[in-house]
């Protein structure tokens, strides 16, 4: 199994209207490409939250042929749309990981 993680550090202003996005029309999108099997979304604890929580997606591919395929079809379109959304009030950084137990 592949995992594409997504960790994002979200403006405060935006928050909730960003994580009720995430829920309901981003992650629901995600799926429906068809690349990935499941996802899940968590906050990540223990950083500093003055400017606004961290979350990471973790968005699960059968195998890294599904993930080529997201990449190669969707991703760019997928990253521009939360741009043009949110602007500059958020900010991202993704890892590729193999499940190995």
């Amino acid at each position: 199994m592949i995992i594409y993680n997504v960790t994002t550090k979200v403006h405060q202003d935006i928050h909730e209207s960003w994580l009720d996005w995430m829920k309901n029309e981003n992650i629901p999108a995600m799926l429906n490409t068809g690349c990935f099997t499941n996802a899940v979304i968590v906050r990540i604890l223990e950083l500093d939250d003055s400017e606004g929580p961290t979350y990471a997606v973790q968005y699960h591919a059968e195998s890294k042929a599904g993930y080529n395929l997201f990449i190669e079809k969707y991703g760019a379109a997928m990253s521009r749309e939360g741009i043009k959304k949110w602007g500059d009030q958020f900010i991202s950084y993704r890892s590729v990981m193999q499940v190995v137990n």
